[in-house]
Parts: C-alpha cells; sequence; structure tokens
C-alpha cells in the first residue's frame, strides 16, 4: 500500500514526532510499503540530498533558531501538494500525525481525492499552550476558529474553544485514532474524541538498538553517577526547574544536557561555572542512544504535557533507569524508575526532584538502581510498532 504521512515539522527538526515518524517510514518501506512523508521544508540549515519520499511545503520559520516552520493550509498549498503527488504512486491512506498546520493539510488532502485517514495524536494542546503563555486560552479559542475555517467540510463540524474541542475536530475526519500511550487514549475516549483509540507506542530503531547495546560495556564503567536529560528546551519540558534542582541536591554526579531550542541560553547561564554539567547540543539519532546507554539515569521532567514520552522508553529498553516526573509515564514504565512527587506548586515539585536525584545518586553508587522491565523494553522494538499500525491500516482500508 502507499501511506502519505502528514507532520507539523519536518522530520529532519528535533522532536519527539519526527523521530517517530522517520521510524515508521523507515519500517514500513522494509515490510514492503510506499511512504510518501508531506511536512513545511526547513531554514537554516543546508539541504539534505534530494529524497522522491519527502514532500517539503513552502513554508516560513516559526522560531528564532529556525528549526521550525509552517505551511499554511490553504488553496495555494493544495495545488502545490496536489501536483508533487503526481508523480508518486496512487495513495491508499492518509497518516496525519500532526497537530496543526499539517493536520489541515493532511485532512484536506484526504478529503480532495477520497482518501481514508487515520490520525495520530501526538500532542495535548491544553497544557502546552499553558506552559508556555498566559493567554492560553484565547490561543485555544483561536486555534478552534482556525480548525473550524481550515476543515470545513471534513465530518461534523465540532464547536467549543478549548483543548478537547480542537482534537475532536481533528479526529472528526478519521476512520481511526491512534496514541502513543494508554493512558493518552484513555483521556481521548473520555473526553469524546474518538469512541475506540488504538494505543500504538512510539518505537525504537531495532537496529540501532542491538548495536547500541552490542557496543556497550558489559558492567557499569566506574565514575560518579551520570545523569543524561534531553528534548527541546522550551517551557513545559521544565528544563530550569531540573536544573535548580540539580544544583540543590548538591550531589557529587555528571550530566550531559542533550538539545537545544528557546531555553538554551538561560540554562547554561543558570548552570555556569558548575564542575560536572555539559551541554552536547543536538546529536544524531545514534549518538542520542549511544549517551542514553552510557548513563546511569535519564531524568524526564515534563508534567503532564507527555502523551508517551519517549526517552523514558528510549532508555528501558536501553537498560537504564529512569528519574520520571511525570506519573502518568511511570504508571506506564511499570517500573525501572525513581518516581518524583508531582506536587500541586512549582516549589514543591523541585524539591521532589532534588529528593529524587539523590536518592538515585545514591542507589547508582550502591549497585542497587532499579532495572527497567523487560517486557517493557522488548515491545517497544519498532518493528512491533510498525506490525501494529498495519493492522489499524488493513482494518480502515477494509471498511472503505
Amino acid at each position: 500500500m502507499h501511506v502519505v504521512l502528514f507532520g507539523d515539522q519536518h522530520l529532519d527538526s528535533l522532536g519527539g514526532a519526527q523521530v517517530s515518524m522517520r521510524l515508521q517510514r523507515k519500517f514500513l518501506e522494509r515490510a514492503g510499503h510506499t511512504v510518501t512523508v508531506v511536512a513545511p521544508r526547513r531554514h537554516g540549515r543546508r539541504e539534505r540530498a534530494h529524497d522522491p519520499g519527502h514532500v517539503d511545503l513552502p513554508s516560513t520559520p516559526i522560531t528564532v533558531d529556525r528549526e521550525y516552520s509552517m505551511s499554511w493550509p490553504g488553496r495555494r498549498t493544495d495545488r502545490f501538494l496536489d501536483l508533487a503527488m503526481t508523480r508518486r504512486p496512487a495513495v491508499d491512506l492518509v497518516h496525519v500525525q500532526a497537530d496543526f498546520w499539517g493536520a489541515f493539510i493532511g485532512h484536506r488532502f484526504a478529503r480532495r481525492h477520497g482518501i481514508p485517514v487515520v490520525q495520530t495524536m501526538h500532542n495535548r494542546v491544553d497544557v502546552g499552550l499553558a506552559a508556555v503563555t498566559r493567554l492560553h486560552r484565547l490561543g485555544l479559542a483561536g486555534l478552534n476558529v482556525w480548525r473550524r475555517l481550515a476543515m470545513r467540510g471534513i465530518g461534523t463540524p465540532e464547536p467549543g474553544r478549548d483543548g478537547w474541542a480542537f482534537l475532536r475536530g481533528l479526529a472528526a475526519g478519521a476512520s481511526a485514532v491512534t496514541a502513543p500511550s494508554t493512558h493518552f487514549a484513555r483521556r481521548l475516549e473520555q473526553h469524546g474524541v474518538f469512541d475506540a483509540v488504538d494505543v500504538i507506542w512510539n518505537g525504537i530503531d531495532d537496529d540501532v538498538r542491538d548495536a547500541t547495546l552490542s557496543a556497550a560495556p558489559a558492567e557499569r564503567e566506574p565514575g560518579r553517577p551520570r545523569f543524561v536529560w534531553l528534548g527541546r528546551m522550551s517551557p513545559e519540558k521544565r528544563l530550569l526547574p531540573f536544573l535548580e534542582a540539580f544544583l540543590a541536591a548538591d550531589i557529587d554526579a555528571e550530566l550531559e544536557i542533550i538539545g537545544g531550542g528557546g531555553q538554551r541560553a538561560a540554562a547554561e547561564r543558570l548552570v555556569a561555572g558548575r564542575d560536572g554539567i555539559r551541554f552536547s547540543g543536538r546529536l544524531t539519532y545514534p549518538q542520542t542512544l549511544a549517551r542514553i546507554a552510557a548513563a546511569d539515569a535519564l531524568v524526564q521532567t515534563s508534567i503532564g504535557f507527555e502523551t508517551q514520552g519517549m526517552t523514558p522508553f528510549e532508555a528501558a529498553t536501553l537498560g537504564t533507569p529512569s528519574v520520571i516526573s511525570d506519573p502518568d509515564i511511570a504508571a506506564e514504565l511499570r517500573g525501572g524508575l525513581w518516581a518524583v512527587d508531582a506536587g500541586a506548586d512549582e516549589p514543591r515539585r523541585v524539591a521532589a526532584l532534588t529528593e529524587a536525584l539523590r536518592r538515585a545518586a545514591t542507589d547508582i553508587l550502591a549497585g542497587t538502581a532499579p532495572a527497567p522491565v523487560a517486557e517493557v523494553a522488548e515491545a517497544f522494538r519498532q518493528s512491533s510498532r510498525t506490525a501494529a499500525m498495519i493492522e489499524v491500516y488493513e482494518r480502515v482500508l477494509v471498511r472503505r
């Protein structure tokens, strides 16, 4: 079959959804299917060699570092996309893995051509907006207006002004909806986004995982406890509160911070002159997995925002335990972690994270760190996740 994946961001940009889509494409093609990826064109970096499996839409950069961009959902983009797709095989199914403009563009394309849609929900838009602006309610109202205008005529019109109304509107034109975690799937169902949401985790590249584990030492290398934090440096990820907790913990440990984003400069200022903390910037996928495998513990710090939180699962499948701030992620992992008490306010959360870091450092040095659950590690392989997604695709196509 020919599946077209729609994303909000180019797959070469930083982000868990982008990593997941790259892996889905690889393993779908390995299974014998054709995949086209549609996303905004990147800016500010040297262009990679042309990939006929990518359709890079006209776009505008939307962040200062030009890492992220957007494509406007409208007739001009529709015409550009339709022309580009005439050079590709006939499309069997559209898989929307976007939450904003990419979703609107994908649903519009599917409607024009009478193609069924599978919608994967990646984003708690209400929590994300609340983390970055006090005007989040106004922002959500505006997003819903934009969604209704861009998706006019698709599915049943969905009124409402909050984040769940926005997600219900995205699901209105879908034949199936998937979510990357059980906790998010149940919330989607409870808020009427879709009747039965399929739970399909985002996975880890089987090949890179095996190579990483083969290269890793059999025993822990001596030295101070080694922590790693990685992700987008933006408010909802809580990097700055984490660094405050790390400094307050006053532990003799190493910390590597991987990734980039708008809060990097503030983070570097906060820990300037502190021994053992280094910023590694953006690394390749294999490099990132190697750093996770080499660490004694990964630290996950966002609360309520993640619809899965890929990094703790990547850590688990590499044998690295995690310090987990989000109770939903802790429950999904089922073990192999130090849980942080997600208190009612930020000072209590920082204090709880401080204590968890101390416990983790003590356990690491004592050789009593918890081990990730083996069943979770095995189920996170991308090959098994792609097989599960293909079952959803086939179910949708049979019903067509």
